[in-house]
């Protein structure tokens, strides 16, 4: 992923060129990734309205930001991340758009709101981010949401969360999905892995990967927890509606109400 030179022979680093990298890494596991975003905004739309000011958790590269935008122009929204590498790639994108601000925060701190531009938020968004915390992490995350959600506002997550009981239908679905895999790899694309060894190597982005690599290591294990926990979980810190708004066989999204 080189930069594009400039006019006078300057080097000009392709951000958006970046995004739609890791986007495209991100299909590779999740083919249906923008039907959940679809869902998503559809929700954001029906609960807070076009213009809701948004609080894009766990960020990444902006890749809700991004939709979030283009479906709603006035919309405004506030992207939060530890990840120095990713942020970049966020920072660079939407450089000069004042509806956009970007947080370093570590979503484990219980001071991490303080760092925020607002002091609520009509709806809080994030997608396949929040599976790295254990459940008590993520149960204490909960419960900080929803002192950060406005009454009548909306927390969506979208994460791994497979369906209980069906041990036959999972291994199926893992094996087929192991082939789609394999098949797309060989036909050019990038996993996780190779896609960090391409950061890595990039002069613009290596001094921020090393630096990802010391907070995170190369992986991090949290728990994959069933939808239903998720819901018991968001309702018990206060939210007074929870439902799944979209589900496939091992991914899920989860809303609640507040």
């Amino acid at each position: 992923m080189p930069p594009s030179t400039g006019r006078k022979g300057t080097e000009v680093t392709d951000w958006q060129a970046w995004q739609e990298s890791w986007d495209r890494q991100q299909e590779w596991y999740l083919p249906d990734r923008e039907e959940r975003f679809r869902v998503m905004l559809d929700m954001v739309e029906a609960l807070t309205g076009d213009k809701p000011r948004v609080l894009d958790l766990a960020c990444g590269t902006g890749s809700i930001t991004a939709r979030l935008l283009r479906r709603f122009p006035g919309a405004v929204s506030t992207g939060v991340d530890l990840d120095p590498a990713l942020l970049t790639i966020a920072r660079g994108t939407f450089e000069g758009d004042d509806r956009v601000e970007f947080v370093t925060a570590d979503l484990t701190d219980p001071e991490w709101p303080a760092r925020l531009p607002y002091d609520t938020y009509d709806a809080v968004l994030t997608a396949t981010a929040l599976h790295w915390l254990s459940a008590d992490e993520l149960r204490a995350l909960y419960g900080r949401l929803a002192g950060v959600v406005r009454p009548g506002g909306v927390v969506m997550n979208a994460d791994h969360m497979p369906g209980e009981g069906t041990p036959r239908v999972h291994a199926a679905e893992r094996a087929w999905t192991e082939a789609r895999r394999e098949r797309a790899k060989a036909a050019g694309a990038l996993d996780w892995e190779e896609w960090w060894r391409v950061v890595s190597a990039a002069p613009e982005l290596a001094e921020q990967a090393r630096q990802r690599f010391e907070i995170f290591g190369s992986h991090r294990d949290g728990e994959i927890l069933p939808a239903s926990w998720h819901l018991d979980t968001l309702r018990a810190a206060g939210f007074e509606e929870t439902t799944i708004a979209w589900a496939s066989l091992t991914d899920a999204l989860v809303l609640a109400l507040r």
